[in-house]
């Protein structure tokens, strides 16, 4: 196939197969495993609703013509034979990522004689809606998330805790940690230093993927799978778990739990805690709008619409009683009337999601009290700045 119209003839006729099925994303992947069991996959560029021939080129190639989720392992004659096929394009591969990748791993393709044993895969994802089958699909669907092709809760992740291995992350690679001692010994008989970051099923983001535009103080506090949107900085203290983040600039020094996900423009302090999804029983997706400031220490247990600010300190959950003020400190029931002093309160949860409120602690008597907020924040624009 030298010219691009044998090439496209060639999809065609895959395409036409009843056998055939158009994956909605599919990825080039490193796999480290070790006794059968996965320690790691890393997929340096996901294809979200694209690139469609290089998809019908690998199920042909591969072999695989499932339309269910699921991957396929390459050998290294089969890495040959793909790149191969793209010959028509070889005379310009910088405009082309996946071939550009394909040369790559063809260039590296090696056995390393060390504790991981490595091999290639192509993933499938056909249906983004199943829950998680094994850790290979995990690794997939979290770099989906850490690529920015889908937001937080654009895919399910139902199971990935159980698929995942925990590992133990070290300065040579993924370790079982059942196997931590026995590679030490052999590290100090060499001379190295076998270091351990962190023990846990997830890694860090920055270890696989860093999308551009963003700011990570510190790469240990943001795990894989997080979603950092363009304009985010993440300050040393700040924290991101995964199936979780921002949608736009944010500065985030306090913590965004599981589940959920910061808007435009909106700046959490440090010390801030929203209440996530992963573990307590909380089935509620808490989500913080554009433009929210929450001070220092403080946090939420329900949503924040746009324009909302919650003084530094002050944790608003859904049972709190909050009273209810407007713009002249007069008591008001939620639909703004004014009324006698006691029948203003009311639960966090009546406030799930509002715009433009401002949550205070009274400092003489310890109420917790809410107000229309008369102003919204402007981060600081050069902090935010995406280099090109």
């Amino acid at each position: 196939m030298n010219t691009l119209e044998q090439f496209k003839e060639y999809v065609q006729k895959i395409n036409a197969k009843p056998t055939y099925t158009k994956p909605l994303a599919f990825g080039l992947g490193i796999r480290r495993s070790k006794a059968g069991k996965t320690l790691d996959v890393n997929f340096p560029a996901i294809n979200w609703d694209s690139a469609f021939g290089t998809a019908a080129l690998l199920q042909d190639v591969t072999g695989y013509e499932s339309n269910s989720n699921g991957f396929v392992v390459l050998t290294k004659a089969q890495l040959q034979k793909a790149f191969d096929n793209f010959s028509a394009f070889h005379h310009e591969i910088e405009k082309h990522p996946n071939i550009t990748l394909l040369q790559q791993l063809l260039e590296n393709y090696n056995q390393p004689k060390g504790y991981q044993e490595i091999d290639l895969i192509a993933y499938f994802l056909f249906d983004k809606d199943t829950a998680v089958a094994d850790a290979v699909e995990g690794y997939f669907k979290l770099q989906c998330l850490s690529q920015l092709h889908v937001q937080p809760h654009g895919l399910s992740l139902e199971g990935v805790f159980g698929k995942l291995n925990n590992i133990a992350w070290t300065n040579q690679g993924p370790v079982l940690p059942e196997d931590l001692s026995e590679e030490r010994i052999k590290a100090t008989f060499k001379g190295d230093v076998l270091q351990v970051s962190h023990v846990d099923k997830f890694p860090y983001m920055v270890d696989y993927h860093v999308p551009n535009g963003v700011r990570i103080a510190s790469g240990s506090q943001v795990r894989l799978g997080a979603h950092t949107a363009v304009g985010t900085t993440v300050m040393p203290a700040g924290y991101i778990n995964f199936n979780a983040g921002t949608l736009g600039n944010a500065m985030i020094e306090g913590r965004v739990s599981a589940g959920v996900v910061v808007g435009h423009d909106s700046d959490l302090g440090g010390g801030v805690s929203i209440m996530g999804t992963l573990s307590g029983g909380n089935k509620n997706v808490i989500s913080i709008g554009d433009k929210c400031l929450l001070g220092a220490n403080a946090g939420t247990g329900i949503s924040l619409g746009f324009g909302c600010t919650i003084a530094a300190g002050v944790y608003v959950t859904a049972a709190a009683k909050i009273r209810m003020y407007n713009e002249k400190n007069e008591p008001v029931n939620l639909e703004g009337a004014i009324v006698t002093e006691g029948d203003n309160i009311v639960k966090g949860a009546a406030l799930n999601g509002k715009d433009k409120l401002l949550f205070l602690l009274d400092s003489t008597n310890g109420h917790l009290i809410c107000r229309p907020n008369p102003k919204t924040i402007e981060l600081n624009a050069s902090l935010h700045v995406k280099n090109d």
